[in-house]
């Protein structure tokens, strides 16, 4: 069986907004999106993961026996990756749940030298990476807001018969 494909987003209004069902329905997702952090304690390890539809990252958790672990623990900040995974609940966490990868592609490899890292980064800085600034919080929020605005002035004249 193919595993689902979904978005940050979405699963996170499954998660936290679904029923029961909908949420069962979740066995194996396909992710696609860019490390955030990446940790490995040895035996297992973290990967803070975001796909730039949603502000919340989805934890991934890995260890030994998930395929590509080799591949998994050299994953740096910034590398853009494919998972396929198993949701996990997690209510009792800072987080509602995590996804237990299974399988695991590198899509696009990051270099060592990549300017953003978890912290954050003044205006003034960003200004110098300008190809990168969509994946920051504060300009993904701008771009939210831009879209939302842009949408609803639309909406407005053409549902009075303006044409754009």
């Amino acid at each position: 069986m193919e595993p689902m494909k979904i978005t940050n987003f979405e699963l996170y209004d499954i998660v936290l907004n679904g029923d029961q069902e909908e949420i069962n329905s979740l066995e194996e997702l396909e992710l696609e999106g860019w490390v955030k952090t990446n940790r490995d304690n040895g035996s297992i390890g973290f990967i803070e993961f975001n796909d730039g539809t949603c502000f919340k990252n989805v934890q991934l958790v890995y260890n030994k026996e998930s395929n590509g672990y080799d591949v998994l623990t050299s994953l740096r900040t910034g590398c853009a990756i494919r998972v396929v995974g198993e949701v996990v609940l997690t209510p009792e966490n800072k987080q509602p749940f995590e996804i237990h990868v299974t399988d695991c592609e590198l899509e696009g490899d990051c270099a060592d030298d990549y300017p953003l890292q978890k912290k954050r980064h003044t205006f003034e800085y960003l200004r110098t990476i300008g190809h990168l600034r969509p994946r920051t919080n504060t300009f993904n929020a701008v771009f939210s807001v831009r879209s939302v605005l842009s949408y609803a002035i639309h909406k407005f004249f053409q549902e009075r018969g303006f044409v754009y």
